[in-house]
């Protein structure tokens, strides 16, 4: 883990002494959670996904719709 300084109004300080004492934990971990909360892990969108689009709404019902022709067995 790394370590960074922030500034704080005295305020929010107050604040978050206030919650970590209540909840028994240290302000580091509330800031990392409240971090964790806005910045959540993304991960990207694969390339591939709308390259091939044929702009057809009804694929599926046209192909449904369309009947093979038999072949003859010889």
């Amino acid at each position: 883990m790394e370590r960074t300084t922030i500034s704080l109004p005295e305020d929010l300080i107050k604040r978050l002494r206030l919650l970590a004492a209540e909840r028994r934990t240290s302000m580091a971990a509330i800031i990392r959670e409240a971090l964790e909360e806005k910045a959540p892990v993304t991960r990207p969108k694969p390339r591939a996904i709308g390259i091939a689009d044929s702009g057809f709404t009804d694929t599926s019902q046209i192909a449904g719709e369309i009947k093979p022709m038999p072949r003859s067995w010889r």
